[in-house]
Protein backbone atom coordinates (compact mmCIF):
# COMPACT_ATOMS: atom_id res chain seq x y z
CA UNK A 1 0.00 0.00 0.00
CA UNK A 2 2.39 2.37 -0.94
CA UNK A 3 2.09 6.03 -0.96
CA UNK A 4 -1.36 6.06 1.13
CA UNK A 5 -2.10 7.54 4.14
CA UNK A 6 -2.21 4.57 6.72
CA UNK A 7 1.22 3.76 5.79
CA UNK A 8 2.80 7.48 7.59
CA UNK A 9 1.35 5.63 10.95
CA UNK A 10 2.15 2.56 13.13
CA UNK A 11 -1.01 3.08 14.94
CA UNK A 12 -4.71 4.11 14.04
CA UNK A 13 -6.55 5.59 17.32
CA UNK A 14 -10.13 5.26 15.70
CA UNK A 15 -13.28 7.26 17.44
CA UNK A 16 -16.35 4.80 16.60
CA UNK A 17 -19.64 6.67 16.59
CA UNK A 18 -19.94 8.35 13.18
CA UNK A 19 -16.50 7.11 12.22
CA UNK A 20 -17.14 3.05 11.98
CA UNK A 21 -19.93 3.03 12.81
CA UNK A 22 -23.82 4.65 13.64
CA UNK A 23 -25.98 3.32 15.93
CA UNK A 24 -25.92 -0.96 14.72
CA UNK A 25 -24.71 -0.22 10.95
CA UNK A 26 -21.57 0.20 10.01
CA UNK A 27 -20.22 3.41 8.11
CA UNK A 28 -19.81 2.51 4.05
CA UNK A 29 -16.52 1.23 3.34
CA UNK A 30 -15.70 0.98 7.22
CA UNK A 31 -15.63 -2.55 7.26
CA UNK A 32 -13.63 -3.09 4.11
CA UNK A 33 -10.87 -0.65 5.29
CA UNK A 34 -10.14 -1.79 8.68
CA UNK A 35 -10.02 -5.42 7.58
CA UNK A 36 -7.25 -4.40 5.14
CA UNK A 37 -5.22 -2.17 7.40
CA UNK A 38 -5.32 -5.12 9.75
CA UNK A 39 -4.17 -7.66 7.47
CA UNK A 40 -1.31 -4.76 6.05
CA UNK A 41 -0.06 -5.30 9.84
CA UNK A 42 -1.06 -1.13 11.19
CA UNK A 43 -2.15 -1.73 14.25
CA UNK A 44 -5.39 -0.57 15.42
CA UNK A 45 -7.48 1.03 18.83
CA UNK A 46 -10.83 1.98 19.37
CA UNK A 47 -11.25 4.74 21.47
CA UNK A 48 -14.72 5.96 22.50
CA UNK A 49 -16.07 9.07 24.48
CA UNK A 50 -19.32 6.17 24.85
CA UNK A 51 -19.15 5.36 28.72
CA UNK A 52 -22.07 2.72 28.45
CA UNK A 53 -20.72 0.19 27.42
CA UNK A 54 -17.38 -2.19 28.39
CA UNK A 55 -14.42 -2.94 26.55
CA UNK A 56 -15.82 -6.71 25.80
CA UNK A 57 -19.23 -5.13 24.31
CA UNK A 58 -18.24 -2.46 21.77
CA UNK A 59 -15.48 -5.13 20.65
CA UNK A 60 -18.15 -7.76 20.59
CA UNK A 61 -20.60 -5.09 18.20
CA UNK A 62 -17.53 -4.36 16.07
CA UNK A 63 -16.65 -7.75 15.21
CA UNK A 64 -20.69 -8.61 14.36
CA UNK A 65 -20.40 -5.61 11.93
CA UNK A 66 -17.13 -7.59 10.72
CA UNK A 67 -14.89 -5.11 11.76
CA UNK A 68 -11.51 -6.77 13.33
CA UNK A 69 -11.40 -6.02 17.39
CA UNK A 70 -10.15 -7.75 20.59
CA UNK A 71 -11.27 -6.50 24.02
CA UNK A 72 -7.53 -5.11 24.60
CA UNK A 73 -8.20 -2.93 21.14
CA UNK A 74 -11.01 -0.88 23.04
CA UNK A 75 -10.40 2.24 25.05
CA UNK A 76 -13.35 4.04 26.85
CA UNK A 77 -13.95 7.14 28.40
CA UNK A 78 -14.94 4.92 31.13
CA UNK A 79 -11.26 3.82 31.72
CA UNK A 80 -9.94 7.08 31.26
CA UNK A 81 -11.98 8.55 34.50
CA UNK A 82 -11.18 5.14 36.19
CA UNK A 83 -7.29 5.90 35.59
CA UNK A 84 -8.10 9.40 36.52
CA UNK A 85 -9.59 8.80 39.90
CA UNK A 86 -7.12 6.60 41.07
CA UNK A 87 -4.40 9.16 39.85
CA UNK A 88 -6.00 11.89 41.67
CA UNK A 89 -7.65 9.68 44.74
CA UNK A 90 -6.02 6.79 44.86
CA UNK A 91 -8.21 3.82 46.66
CA UNK A 92 -9.34 6.36 49.10
CA UNK A 93 -13.03 5.15 49.43
CA UNK A 94 -16.16 4.42 47.68
CA UNK A 95 -17.09 5.74 44.21
CA UNK A 96 -20.60 6.34 42.77
CA UNK A 97 -21.20 5.30 39.13
CA UNK A 98 -23.67 7.13 36.92
CA UNK A 99 -24.47 5.75 33.54
CA UNK A 100 -24.29 2.48 31.54
CA UNK A 101 -22.65 -0.99 32.76
CA UNK A 102 -19.65 0.47 31.01
CA UNK A 103 -18.86 3.00 34.25
CA UNK A 104 -19.20 0.51 36.71
CA UNK A 105 -17.23 -2.10 35.22
CA UNK A 106 -13.97 -0.31 34.53
CA UNK A 107 -14.62 1.53 37.92
CA UNK A 108 -14.52 -2.24 39.52
CA UNK A 109 -11.99 -3.62 36.88
CA UNK A 110 -9.45 -0.48 38.69
CA UNK A 111 -9.88 -1.78 42.03
CA UNK A 112 -12.63 0.78 43.08
CA UNK A 113 -15.47 0.40 45.55
CA UNK A 114 -18.67 1.67 43.36
CA UNK A 115 -21.51 2.63 45.16
CA UNK A 116 -24.84 3.42 44.01
CA UNK A 117 -26.36 6.00 46.40
CA UNK A 118 -25.14 9.30 47.85
CA UNK A 119 -25.73 7.97 51.24
CA UNK A 120 -23.07 5.34 51.11
CA UNK A 121 -20.62 8.79 51.24
CA UNK A 122 -18.80 8.10 47.89
CA UNK A 123 -15.60 10.06 47.24
CA UNK A 124 -16.33 10.42 44.05
CA UNK A 125 -18.70 10.58 41.38
CA UNK A 126 -18.03 9.17 37.64
CA UNK A 127 -20.70 9.89 35.20
CA UNK A 128 -21.23 8.83 31.45
CA UNK A 129 -23.36 7.95 28.95
CA UNK A 130 -26.37 5.34 29.64
CA UNK A 131 -29.58 5.15 27.77
CA UNK A 132 -31.56 4.38 31.00
CA UNK A 133 -29.95 7.55 32.93
CA UNK A 134 -32.99 9.16 34.65
CA UNK A 135 -33.68 11.74 36.95
CA UNK A 136 -32.98 9.37 40.54
CA UNK A 137 -28.86 8.43 39.30
CA UNK A 138 -28.91 12.17 38.37
CA UNK A 139 -30.19 13.02 41.92
CA UNK A 140 -27.89 10.97 43.56
CA UNK A 141 -24.79 12.29 41.93
CA UNK A 142 -26.15 15.65 42.39
CA UNK A 143 -26.16 14.65 46.41
CA UNK A 144 -22.91 13.35 46.06
CA UNK A 145 -21.28 16.45 44.40
CA UNK A 146 -22.95 18.92 46.63
CA UNK A 147 -21.99 17.06 49.98
CA UNK A 148 -18.23 17.53 48.54
CA UNK A 149 -17.61 14.48 46.52
CA UNK A 150 -14.70 14.87 43.40
CA UNK A 151 -16.93 15.10 40.29
CA UNK A 152 -15.32 13.04 37.29
CA UNK A 153 -17.05 12.97 34.09
CA UNK A 154 -16.28 10.65 31.47
CA UNK A 155 -17.29 13.22 28.48
CA UNK A 156 -19.22 16.49 27.75
CA UNK A 157 -20.44 15.46 24.39
CA UNK A 158 -23.71 17.50 24.02
CA UNK A 159 -24.81 15.15 21.16
CA UNK A 160 -24.82 11.76 20.33
CA UNK A 161 -25.22 10.07 16.32
CA UNK A 162 -27.90 7.74 16.25
CA UNK A 163 -29.87 6.17 13.12
CA UNK A 164 -32.27 9.00 13.66
CA UNK A 165 -30.19 11.69 13.84
CA UNK A 166 -28.39 13.25 17.13
CA UNK A 167 -29.42 12.73 20.84
CA UNK A 168 -28.67 14.25 23.40
CA UNK A 169 -25.19 12.80 24.69
CA UNK A 170 -23.36 12.92 28.23
CA UNK A 171 -22.77 16.18 28.05
CA UNK A 172 -26.55 17.08 28.41
CA UNK A 173 -26.77 14.52 31.44
CA UNK A 174 -23.56 16.44 32.66
CA UNK A 175 -25.76 20.06 32.90
CA UNK A 176 -28.99 18.58 34.73
CA UNK A 177 -25.86 18.00 37.56
CA UNK A 178 -24.25 21.31 36.98
CA UNK A 179 -27.36 23.09 37.15
CA UNK A 180 -28.39 21.35 40.47
CA UNK A 181 -24.69 21.64 42.15
CA UNK A 182 -23.25 24.82 40.70
CA UNK A 183 -19.73 22.58 40.43
CA UNK A 184 -17.80 21.76 37.37
CA UNK A 185 -16.76 17.91 36.61
CA UNK A 186 -12.67 17.03 35.89
CA UNK A 187 -13.26 15.56 32.21
CA UNK A 188 -11.67 12.22 31.97
CA UNK A 189 -12.72 11.65 27.91
CA UNK A 190 -11.98 13.80 24.93
CA UNK A 191 -11.14 16.55 24.24
CA UNK A 192 -8.54 15.87 27.44
CA UNK A 193 -5.50 13.84 26.55
CA UNK A 194 -5.80 11.42 28.72
CA UNK A 195 -8.00 8.78 26.58
CA UNK A 196 -5.51 9.46 23.92
CA UNK A 197 -3.06 8.95 25.75
CA UNK A 198 -4.16 5.33 27.19
CA UNK A 199 -4.83 4.26 23.57
CA UNK A 200 -2.02 4.96 21.98
CA UNK A 201 0.43 3.68 24.30
CA UNK A 202 3.67 2.33 23.24
CA UNK A 203 3.31 3.99 19.16
CA UNK A 204 6.11 6.20 17.96
CA UNK A 205 3.28 7.38 15.46
CA UNK A 206 0.17 7.18 16.14
CA UNK A 207 -2.65 8.86 13.92
CA UNK A 208 -6.57 9.89 15.50
CA UNK A 209 -9.62 9.39 13.33
CA UNK A 210 -12.29 10.91 14.55
CA UNK A 211 -16.16 12.94 13.11
CA UNK A 212 -15.96 15.59 15.50
CA UNK A 213 -13.37 19.02 16.09
CA UNK A 214 -14.19 19.81 19.26
CA UNK A 215 -13.63 16.36 20.89
CA UNK A 216 -11.99 14.46 18.46
CA UNK A 217 -9.48 16.97 17.03
CA UNK A 218 -8.85 18.98 19.84
CA UNK A 219 -8.14 16.00 21.73
CA UNK A 220 -5.69 14.83 19.43
CA UNK A 221 -3.87 18.30 19.42
CA UNK A 222 -4.23 18.01 23.54
CA UNK A 223 -2.35 14.82 23.38
CA UNK A 224 0.30 16.03 20.74
CA UNK A 225 -0.91 13.52 18.30
CA UNK A 226 -1.66 13.91 14.26
CA UNK A 227 -5.69 13.70 13.69
CA UNK A 228 -7.78 12.87 10.57
CA UNK A 229 -11.09 14.32 10.26
CA UNK A 230 -13.46 11.53 8.36
CA UNK A 231 -16.79 13.40 6.83
CA UNK A 232 -19.59 10.20 7.52
CA UNK A 233 -20.12 12.28 11.35
CA UNK A 234 -21.40 14.87 13.03
CA UNK A 235 -18.88 17.76 11.24
CA UNK A 236 -19.97 19.46 8.05
CA UNK A 237 -17.55 21.30 5.22
CA UNK A 238 -18.87 24.88 7.09
CA UNK A 239 -18.18 23.64 10.05
CA UNK A 240 -14.44 23.09 9.44
CA UNK A 241 -14.39 26.18 7.53
CA UNK A 242 -14.97 27.79 11.01
CA UNK A 243 -12.85 25.89 13.06
CA UNK A 244 -11.28 27.62 15.55
CA UNK A 245 -7.11 26.86 16.27
CA UNK A 246 -7.52 24.10 18.48
CA UNK A 247 -9.90 22.46 16.24
CA UNK A 248 -8.05 22.14 13.35
CA UNK A 249 -7.31 18.54 11.83
CA UNK A 250 -4.19 17.87 9.75
CA UNK A 251 -5.87 15.66 7.32
CA UNK A 252 -9.41 15.59 6.35
CA UNK A 253 -11.33 12.52 4.36
CA UNK A 254 -14.72 11.74 2.64
CA UNK A 255 -14.85 8.43 5.29
CA UNK A 256 -11.95 5.80 6.19
CA UNK A 257 -11.91 4.70 2.89
CA UNK A 258 -9.06 7.85 2.84
CA UNK A 259 -6.98 5.95 4.75
CA UNK A 260 -5.99 3.63 1.46
CA UNK A 261 -5.53 6.86 -0.66
CA UNK A 262 -2.81 9.36 -0.94
CA UNK A 263 -3.62 11.95 2.10
CA UNK A 264 -5.65 14.99 1.81
CA UNK A 265 -2.96 17.25 3.88
CA UNK A 266 -4.60 20.91 5.19
CA UNK A 267 -1.83 23.27 4.01
CA UNK A 268 0.05 25.24 6.38
CA UNK A 269 1.47 27.61 4.46
CA UNK A 270 0.44 29.49 0.95
CA UNK A 271 2.51 28.35 -1.92
CA UNK A 272 2.49 31.99 -3.98
CA UNK A 273 -0.47 33.18 -2.70
CA UNK A 274 -2.32 30.33 -2.91
CA UNK A 275 -3.09 27.56 -0.96
CA UNK A 276 -2.45 24.04 -2.17
CA UNK A 277 -3.85 20.66 -1.23
CA UNK A 278 -3.00 17.49 -3.63
CA UNK A 279 -4.11 18.99 -7.23
CA UNK A 280 -6.08 21.94 -5.69
CA UNK A 281 -4.79 25.31 -5.86
CA UNK A 282 -7.64 28.05 -3.68
CA UNK A 283 -6.51 31.56 -2.30
CA UNK A 284 -9.35 34.15 -0.99
CA UNK A 285 -9.90 37.78 -2.56
CA UNK A 286 -11.73 40.15 -1.37
CA UNK A 287 -13.56 37.76 0.37
CA UNK A 288 -14.41 35.54 -2.02
CA UNK A 289 -13.15 32.08 -3.13
CA UNK A 290 -10.72 31.94 -6.13
CA UNK A 291 -10.20 28.05 -7.79
CA UNK A 292 -7.57 27.76 -10.20
CA UNK A 293 -6.90 24.32 -10.20
CA UNK A 294 -8.68 21.03 -8.75
CA UNK A 295 -10.20 17.66 -9.37
CA UNK A 296 -11.21 16.30 -5.53
CA UNK A 297 -13.49 17.41 -3.50
CA UNK A 298 -11.76 16.82 -0.39
CA UNK A 299 -8.29 18.42 -1.44
CA UNK A 300 -10.80 21.79 -2.40
CA UNK A 301 -11.96 21.37 1.00
CA UNK A 302 -8.66 21.64 2.32
CA UNK A 303 -7.12 24.27 0.60
CA UNK A 304 -10.77 26.45 1.19
CA UNK A 305 -10.50 25.61 4.75
CA UNK A 306 -6.29 26.25 5.45
CA UNK A 307 -7.55 29.98 3.27
CA UNK A 308 -10.59 31.18 5.57
CA UNK A 309 -8.74 30.13 8.95
CA UNK A 310 -5.17 32.34 7.57
CA UNK A 311 -7.69 35.07 6.71
CA UNK A 312 -9.86 34.87 10.05
CA UNK A 313 -6.39 34.46 12.16
CA UNK A 314 -5.46 38.21 10.49
CA UNK A 315 -8.38 39.62 11.38
CA UNK A 316 -10.20 39.24 7.32
CA UNK A 317 -12.69 37.04 8.31
CA UNK A 318 -14.89 36.11 5.55
CA UNK A 319 -18.78 35.25 5.68
CA UNK A 320 -18.38 31.72 5.97
CA UNK A 321 -21.53 30.80 4.85
CA UNK A 322 -20.39 32.65 1.71
CA UNK A 323 -17.52 30.69 0.97
CA UNK A 324 -19.46 27.27 2.02
CA UNK A 325 -22.29 28.87 -0.69
CA UNK A 326 -19.11 29.29 -3.47
CA UNK A 327 -17.31 25.98 -2.40
CA UNK A 328 -20.31 23.84 -3.03
CA UNK A 329 -21.18 26.03 -6.19
CA UNK A 330 -17.53 24.85 -7.64
CA UNK A 331 -17.80 21.26 -6.61
CA UNK A 332 -21.23 21.48 -8.67
CA UNK A 333 -19.82 22.84 -11.83
CA UNK A 334 -17.26 20.74 -11.88
CA UNK A 335 -19.24 17.39 -11.94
Amino acid sequence: MSGVLVDEHDLLVLDLDGVVYVGAEAVAGAVETLTAVHRAGTALRYATNNASRTPAQVAGHLRSLGVPAETDQVVTSSQAAARLVTDTLGDAGPVLAVGGPGVADALTAAGLDVVSSADDRPVAVVQGYGPDVGWRQLTEAALAVRAGARWVATNVDPTLPTERGPAPGNGALVAAVRTATGAEPLVAGKPQPTLFQVAARGAHSPLVVGDRLDTDVAGARAAGMRSLLVLTGVTRPEDLLAAGPLERPDLVGADLRCLLEPPRVVPRAPEGGWWVSGTAQVRLHDGRLQVRAGDDDVQMLCAAAAAVWDARDHGRGPDLTEVADQLRDVVTTRR
